[in-house]
């Protein structure tokens, strides 16, 4: 991607999507997110009507467990702790950032 490439989208925080978008979205198949979801290795998003609010956080740690368990063979739930610390260890570095005077 160039500096000229232009991106085109909708922020994941305000959109209604169904479980296959969701799924599309975060780059695993339906029946993965179903599972991940039913066994509370994922945070379940919001639900009205089949329809899903999906977060730009909950996309991250989606496609981070699934990365977690694919490249390590993880088991599913050793995959969504590792996944818990790692977004723990982005927001403390976020905190830091701001704390830190430049």
């Amino acid at each position: 991607m160039s500096d000229d490439d232009i991106i085109i989208g909708t922020r994941l925080d305000e959109s209604w999507l169904t479980l296959e978008q969701v799924a599309s979205t975060c780059q695993v198949e339906a029946d993965w997110l179903q599972r991940r979801i039913a066994e509370g290795l994922v945070p379940p998003p919001e639900r009205m009507g089949g329809i899903w609010r999906l977060s730009g956080t909950m996309v991250a740690r989606i496609r981070r467990t699934r990365q977690v368990e694919r490249d390590f063979d993880a088991f599913p739930e050793l995959a969504a702790l590792v996944a818990d610390l790692l977004e723990e260890m982005d927001d403390l570095r976020a905190q830091i950032r701001r704390l830190t005077p430049r």
